[in-house]
């Protein structure tokens, strides 16, 4: 499906070393911003106390929030939970408070304002499940990332595996830059969105890279140089790739807007990701596969022709 056709070819290439300068800066940036202010970990990561409450009627999720607040207990999560009556309420470590203290003066803050309201479930999540869930995140990352690499090895050639892995590792870097310098929360849910967005991201590169193979076996392409075959790759794939990124983001778009503060952290990292997913696909991970020296002979199997017996 094609909204439009470009007839001239875009010099994509030709803007390389300006699109991978910028890419550069920003992933300094956010390598800089994860070293000095860190990422804000959740309960989940951290550890801390989760209670659970039901009200008989729909709970004012912004009310709780002031009220939680106001006990001044650290930065606390106030979401729904199943119903609107049902109500979740993470709670992060304090010392010198033990959970039964921590779930009594929330407790005694909100029957205050609503005797009606019931307390379900208490749990204390402790630091060394955070940790373990921290080094299940990493090696989950790891796994996808080699995996990754893997594939485009195998069904491309090991140039566009680096290339696409180095584009990839730049929307991750950048999605946690931004969490590190707005010191969003970093929670499970944000971490199933960057997982989302590696999978998403080598989508698009397979897309541009299977193009640039079919150039490369095309026979009028055979007397371009291969930067020529790469901007050509790319133009035919910007209505696709126009098509397809514009529904996934007003998608996404409307979980960030509309999905409340449990999909807040997961809509961010997709926003994030994608709007870099496609800049690195694109402008990333094309010149550098270019400049690792990807040939058409590399893309293309030289077929042996069998020698005829002379009589």
């Amino acid at each position: 499906m094609e909204l439009f056709r470009i007839k001239r070819d875009i010099p994509f290439m030709s803007y390389g070393r300006l699109t991978t300068a910028i890419s550069l800066v920003t992933f300094v940036l956010a390598v800089f911003f994860l070293a000095t202010r860190g990422l804000n970990f959740s309960v989940e990561f951290t550890g801390g106390t989760v209670l659970e409450l039901q009200y008989q009627q729909s709970a004012n999720l912004d009310q709780i929030r002031e009220k939680v607040d106001a006990l001044k207990l650290g930065e606390s999560t106030v979401q729904n939970l199943g119903s609107s009556r049902d109500v979740m309420i993470r709670l992060p470590n304090k010392p010198g408070t033990s959970t039964a203290q921590l779930s009594d003066k929330v407790m005694g803050q909100l029957k205050a304002a609503d005797p009606t309201v019931q307390l379900r479930k208490v749990d204390f999540v402790g630091p060394s499940v955070g940790e373990e869930l921290v080094s299940h995140g990493l090696t989950a990352v790891i796994l996808v990332c080699v995996g990754i690499m893997l594939y485009l090895a195998i069904r491309f050639e090991w140039r566009f595996a680096v290339a696409a892995i180095i584009a990839n590792m730049h929307d991750v870097v950048i999605i946690l830059g931004c969490f590190a310098f707005f010191r969003w929360e970093f929670s499970l849910t944000v971490l199933a969105g960057i997982l989302a967005v590696l999978g998403y991201s080598v989508n698009e590169s397979v897309v541009v890279f299977d193009r640039i193979r079919e150039n490369f076996r095309k026979p009028g392409m055979r007397g371009h140089a291969v930067a020529e075959v790469i901007d050509n790759a790319i133009t035919s794939t910007m209505s696709r790739t126009i098509i397809t990124h514009f529904s996934t983001e007003m998608m996404v778009v409307s979980m960030l807007v509309f999905g409340g503060p449990a999909l807040h952290g997961f809509a961010m990292a997709l926003t994030i990701g994608i709007v870099f997913g496609i800049y690195s696909s694109v402008l990333v991970a094309s010149p550098i596969a270019l400049w690792l020296g990807v040939k058409r002979e590399h893309m293309i199997k030289p077929v042996k022709q069998k020698e005829e017996a002379v009589v």
